[in-house]
């Protein structure tokens, strides 16, 4: 069986891995800027395309290398009801869910309403047009969160304390997002807390337990951990309970994550279903055993329901990007000229970059993810803290530095933060500059990786 994988980076590359163990062969769609990038050279085969944002293109490309089924990724596509439905119209297998489902729970207003249907707890929210921020503030109240319908990552989604801030930055906002928008009351002081969770589109709907993705930067998560260390026995059955009837509602046929928010009192509130594969399913992965590309296989194809069972250990998650920390994290690009992946018992790498290759600003600047797991969280931590001390990446700045110094902040050690932490922490003034000098060296060739580049 053939597979067409409609999307790239390090998300392809993982998918290529997963249909190889499952007995696939992968193809890809690749840009002109892709041409030599390492998912393309990694696919038994590729269709080129102008852009991997165009469903009908993408749909022949599939067609075009005689694929019988389509991998989305994650992103844009992943989340498109029409891309679905395209994909079974053209007679090929969608691995995700239906675009009915997708329609019913993919679209943040839609699962809003769904959870209503299931008795699972929201905050105060309100369906709006751009004009119309004001009168919804009115009755939902600051500090107030505005969303665009569709979409994720940080993009479309910003926080107004008040009627002026909200004034003044409803504009560049609506530049931003082109669709609908919907406003909810901002909770302040509370943890992300996600469930992993499938079902077979009829009768059988299960959870694989919980994640934690409360440090967030600019509403984008860059650290992840299963499972949550907040959530004591009863709490979680709730989240479970609560996850269960929402798949069960969309007749969810798939893989996919409902995520929540979680008070210190032990309160929780709705956010979203993403019906989709997620970058931080690593620490799913890492805690359950299971592989989740392969179970998105076999929900697709109709086969079995797995068993799950106990987690087994803690696992962290932390993305690399191409960002300079030191300059409001602004986007870096240039060409990597060095590599060196940490490696030990534990730790694992999906990335697509390689030496020599440019980083640009056209996608994501996403590198590479970095995914620990040892038996408890404390050595998951020390764990990290050796994976980023031996990671070397050259040519281009990265957050590196960033992730190593949080690993030593108190509130990260004691695991007492919620999703603004970040945006309080300001890790330049908290660390000396000996220690900066120091983590700046973790981005410098040490000389065993100079003598491994000599030419033998």
């Amino acid at each position: 069986m053939r597979i067409f994988v409609a999307n790239r980076s390090e998300v392809a590359c993982r998918i290529f891995q997963a249909a190889r163990e499952y007995g696939m062969v992968p193809f890809c769609a690749v840009t002109p800027q892709d041409e030599h990038a390492r998912h393309a050279s990694m696919a038994d085969g590729i269709v080129r395309v102008a852009s991997y944002t165009d469903p009908k293109v993408l749909v022949q490309a599939a067609l075009q290398c005689g694929a019988q089924c389509v991998h989305p990724g994650y992103g844009f596509l992943a989340e498109s009801a029409l891309f679905a439905d395209l994909v079974a119209q053209a007679g090929l297998i969608f691995i995700g869910p239906t675009a009915k489902t997708i329609h019913a729970v993919g679209d943040k207003i839609m699962s809003k309403k769904a959870a209503h249907a299931c008795d699972v707890p929201t905050l105060p929210w309100a369906k709006t047009a751009p004009g119309n921020w004001q009168i919804a503030a009115h009755h939902i109240g600051f500090p107030l969160l505005v969303k665009a319908s569709l979409g994720g990552g940080g993009r479309g989604m910003r926080v107004f304390m008040d009627e002026e801030a909200l004034v003044v930055g409803s504009a560049s906002l609506e530049r931003e997002v082109i669709g609908d928008f919907f406003c909810e009351r901002q909770l302040q002081g509370a943890r992300h807390i996600e469930v992993q969770f499938f079902g077979d589109g009829m009768e059988h709907y299960g959870h694989i337990f919980d994640r934690e993705c409360s440090l967030q930067r600019r509403h984008q998560k860059i650290w992840e951990e299963a499972p949550a260390s907040c959530l004591d026995a009863s709490l979680r059955q709730e989240l479970y309970d609560a996850t269960i009837r929402l798949a069960r509602f969309a007749q969810y046929r798939g893989v996919g994550t409902a995520e929540f928010l979680v008070t210190l009192q032990g309160d929780f509130f709705f956010l979203e279903i993403n019906p989709r594969l997620q970058v931080e399913h690593t620490v799913t992965e890492a805690v359950t055993g299971i592989d989740i590309l392969r179970l998105q296989f076999e929900l697709a194809l109709g086969q079995s329901l797995p068993r799950v069972s106990q987690p087994r250990g803690h696992a962290i998650e932390v993305r690399i990007y191409a960002e300079d920390p030191m300059c409001q994290f602004a986007p870096h690009p240039g060409t990597v000229s060095h590599i060196r992946w940490p490696l030990g018992l534990g730790i694992r790498v999906e990335s697509a970059i390689e030496c020599g290759q440019t980083i640009g600003t056209d996608y994501d600047m996403l590198l590479a993810k970095i995914i620990v797991h040892a038996g408890d969280r404390p050595k998951a931590l020390a764990r990290l803290r050796y994976a980023l001390d031996e990671l070397v990446i050259l040519g281009v700045e990265t957050n590196q530095a960033y992730l190593r110094a949080l690993c030593d902040a108190p509130d990260v050690i004691a695991w007492t933060l919620d999703t603004e932490y970040l945006d309080r922490w300001h890790w330049e003034e908290q660390i000396t500059d000996e220690e900066i000098a120091l983590l700046a060296q973790l981005q410098r060739p040490t000389l065993s990786t100079l003598f491994h580049q000599v030419e033998l």
